[in-house]
This record gives C-alpha cells, structure tokens and sequence, in this order.
C-alpha cells in the first residue's frame, strides 16, 4: 500500500484498469464484501453531459454483518453506506485504487458503537487495498 489518507486507504498498481477492477472485486470477496453498485463515471458523463472523463469506476461495497450491525445500532448510518472503493486510470496509464476509511466517515455519527463495528470495517478494507498491492507484486 503506498498511500494513506485520513479519509481512504489507497494504492497505485502499474496494471491495466480492467486488471485492477478485476483484483479489487476479488479482495473485496476475500475479507467477505460484495459489490452492491458500480457507477461507471466515465460513461456517465459521457451520456448526461457529453463530456470525455478518464477511466473510473465507484464501486459500493458492503459486508452484510457490519451493515447489519451498524444499522441495528443507527437506522441513519444508511446514509453513509455502502463502503465506496474508486478505481481509476491514471495519467501514465496505471491504475490507482482507493476505499474510504470507514472511521473517517462515521466520525459525523458520534456513536462508540458505530466506532467499534468501523474499526474492524476499516480493517478489512485495508487488507483489500493491500491484497490489490501484493497481487502485484507477486505477478514480478
């Protein structure tokens, strides 16, 4: 994992966007989350407003327990879910992965409980950047 942001664990990965969605859809499986939604921004775009975006995909993932658990604990933490992992092509043709930090977009809750279930979200989507890092690196 290269980058750490206060709000998103991130990475870049000299692999093809498509490879890159491929390993992060896989990752996401691995520490038990499924893609909910997938906006294809650069499509969007195009169609709502004619206008050429790079590569870049918001995929909405969710580990159904940790959803189960916070919404049992705030029917309103639903408007900060599902967790959202970004993939996108870079500049030099990379691709760069991101998923929020779920501490960070809980903090507006100010609940110890919520805080608790997104440690352990956080944790596991950690490991989802750093499996997308370490399939890299095991392609050398």
């Amino acid at each position: 994992m290269e980058k750490v942001k206060r709000y998103a664990f991130s990475t870049v990965l000299d692999a093809s966007y498509e490879d890159a969605i491929s390993r992060v859809r896989d990752a996401l499986k691995e520490e038990g989350f499924g893609v909910l939604t997938e906006i294809d921004v650069k499509e969007t775009l195009k169609r709502k407003l004619n206008k050429d975006f790079r590569k870049y995909v918001i995929l909405g993932a969710c580990n159904p327990p940790y959803a189960y658990r916070s919404l049992e604990a705030d029917l309103d933490v639903g408007l900060l879910l599902p967790c959202n992992v970004i993939v996108y092509e870079t500049d030099d043709k990379k691709a760069y992965v991101a998923a929020i930090n779920p501490i960070s977009a809980l903090e507006v809750i100010q609940s110890q409980e919520l805080r608790d279930i997104a440690e352990e979200v956080s944790e596991r989507l950690k490991r989802v950047i750093e499996r997308v890092y370490q399939a890299r690196a095991c392609e050398w």
